[in-house]
């Protein structure tokens, strides 16, 4: 698994800079006014940090970037950085900042003159989430990044802050390696297994076996993976911080996808590890809210399966009894996802009777024509558990863009042979997959689907995250939790 950089919060200490290691960075303002620690840096140089933030390349950054300086005279740093960066920072642009940082410092040490600019523990946070690299299945590993002391002027204020910040990267980097990793190393099994683990740190797990499934009744979930030698299960983790009913979160984790007997193209089914994407989101938040000992109730529920051709596969055409008792005619076994969300999320409001419901998905292709590699696709019932996810979305800088739903699309699931079909056509497909979905969702419970296809995994670099695994979602969640869900 992908260890973080270490980060620390010191006091400031001029004296240390000659003698630092690695990389050195100070944070210089959009007017170019320089601070003590700019100032002893720019006499260390001989003069270079001035005439570098007068020059028109400094001119030119946008807040939050670097300007770096190779080699520089007097100092036994490699380079020093300059990071354009006003007192007051935004959140967002402090977050770019750091991930500006960890993008030029690689796996150096990294020592940071913050002084008195604001939000250290936000730069602290770009800082960890940009310099993540999967290396586990690499021979050669590289080098682990070397720690970074970001020198500000209340450290023991600054690293409080950051406990909370540390706590979502370690979410978020747990939920990116799990979608990073290939099929035949994450099979449901291991994945269950990891989630096992996260009992350390004060969650309940329960893992509920086939047998378990088939006695629930869990028939859509169970044709999902009977193709497959891997067994189905379903995990159940709780976090039990606060009062009242919890929050249940719902991911789906087919861990890999073929499409079974509606099978897919061989272009690009090597991504199909990735469609584990919603449980992989649900497993980092449920982490990040133990880490911070967050005082609310979390509830997360994964159903782990493979999808898979073979003589035992489920065919189109086939007919399965879902969890709640509804018949389901599969018409594409490639929509087998929302068959595993429908069991799944029906068990999590008969056990654990939540006071709301969010499941997460690598749903549907119709989601990544709609709205691209940008923003997930979000579909509630309510007005304001939505809206209170988007504030929480916009403010961690996390796109999301609500989409609707309406009784003419959920005609289209009508079929003769059963209660529904698990597809609707191709036109507007993303909503008629999140109108399946709503057919499991009870009356009074307030509900989110989020089809995160678009941005589970994308292919190039983001502001705090190299291409691959986005870990979108996790601090999303957290914020909702903070916000919504937890004591004032």
């Amino acid at each position: 698994m992908t260890e973080l950089r270490e980060i620390s919060f010191v006091p400031v200490d001029l004296d240390s800079l000659a003698q630092a290691e690695g990389r050195v960075a100070v944070c210089v303002p959009s007017d170019g006014k320089m601070s003590a620690g700019a100032r002893r840096l720019n006499r260390l140089t001989r003069g270079a940090v001035a005439r570098a933030v007068e020059s028109e390349a400094f001119s030119k950054l946008k807040d939050g970037d670097v300007l770096s300086l190779a080699w520089p005279v007097g100092m036994a740093a490699e380079a020093v950085d300059l990071l354009r960066l006003d007192r007051r920072p935004t959140v967002a642009v402090a977050r770019k900042a750091g991930a500006a940082l960890a993008r030029a410092a690689g796996t150096r040490a990294v020592t940071l003159l913050a002084e008195a600019t604001q939000r250290p523990e936000e730069i602290a946070l770009g800082l960890a989430l940009r310099g993540y690299r999967f290396a586990d299945h690499l021979s050669d590993k590289g080098t682990a990044p070397g720690a970074a002391v970001i020198q500000c002027k209340l450290p023991e204020t600054a690293q409080d802050a950051a406990r909370a910040a540390m706590a979502v990267a370690q979410g978020v980097v747990f939920t990116r390696d799990l979608v990073s990793e290939p099929a035949n190393v994450l099979t449901t099994t291991e994945f269950a297994n990891r989630l096992e683990a996260l009992r350390d740190l004060g969650l309940e797990v329960e893992v509920l076996e086939e047998d378990r499934l088939a006695e629930l009744g869990m028939g859509a979930l169970l044709c999902v993976g009977q193709g497959s030698d891997s067994p189905s299960k379903v995990v159940v983790m709780r976090w039990k911080g606060g009062e009242g009913a919890p929050l249940a979160l719902v991911g789906k984790g087919v861990v890999f996808d073929t499409g079974g007997i509606s099978l897919k193209p061989a272009q690009g089914m090597e991504d199909m590890t990735m469609d584990m994407g919603g449980a992989g989101v649900v497993a980092g938040v449920m982490k990040t809210v133990a880490l911070r000992k967050a005082k609310a109730n979390v509830v997360g529920l994964v159903g782990l399966v493979e999808n898979m051709p073979s003589g035992k596969a489920t065919r189109p055409g086939d007919i399965v009894t879902s969890m709640k008792g509804d018949t389901i005619e599969v018409i594409n076994t490639d929509a087998e996802g929302r068959l595993v969300l429908a069991d799944v999320m029906w068990h999590a409001q008969e056990a654990e009777k939540p006071a709301a419901m969010i499941d997460l998905a690598t749903l549907t292709g119709a989601c990544i024509i709609a709205l691209g590699h940008e923003n997930a696709a979000v579909y509630a019932n309510d007005d304001a558990l939505a809206g209170d996810f988007l504030k929480a979305a916009g403010a961690e800088g996390e796109g999301a863009w609500r989409m609707p739903l309406g009784q003419a699309y959920d005609d289209m699931l009508k079929t003769m042979k059963a209660d529904m079909k698990n597809v609707g056509g191709r036109p507007a497909g993303s909503i008629t997959a999140a109108q399946f979905l709503q057919r499991f969702v009870k009356e009074d419970m307030p509900w989110i689907h989020l089809d995160i296809a678009g941005v589970a995994q994308v292919t190039k670099d983001t502001d705090l995250a190299p291409k691959g695994a986005t870990g979108w979602g996790v601090m999303a969640l957290d914020r909702l939790v903070r916000d919504r869900f937890e004591p004032k």
